[in-house]
């Protein structure tokens, strides 16, 4: 079955950086978009950035512009979500998604926390 495995979450100072991967399985990776969402307690799913299934098109929100950078590897079923400057703002839980057809799926999460 579809299966989408986020890691590379922890805690980091402010101005730092992470990497998160999202591992797939169960499906051809290569055909389907990504994206990427964070959620903080109590609060709505905020969709961060979005990648094409190629990888030679990228989405990315505001908040993060200029910091954060999607990309994927098709050879090994990952997406990636490069996050730089990193902000006590950008503490969450980051999720990966992916829409097949009329199912939307999505990991189980990784967290991100920012502190000094």
């Amino acid at each position: 079955q579809v299966q989408l495995v986020e890691s590379g979450g922890g805690t980091v100072q402010p101005g730092g950086s992470l990497r998160l991967s999202c591992e797939a399985s169960g499906f051809t990776f290569s055909r389907y978009d990504v994206a990427w969402y964070r959620q903080g307690a109590g609060e709505e799913r905020e969709f961060i950035s979005w990648i094409s299934y190629d990888g030679t098109s990228t989405k990315i929100a505001d908040s993060v512009r200029g910091r954060f950078t999607i990309s994927r590897d098709n050879a090994k079923n990952t997406a990636y979500l490069q996050m730089n400057s990193l902000k006590s703002a950008d503490t969450d839980v980051y999720y990966c998604r992916v829409v097949i057809g009329v199912m939307t799926h999505w990991g189980q999460g990784t967290r991100v926390t920012v502190s000094s």
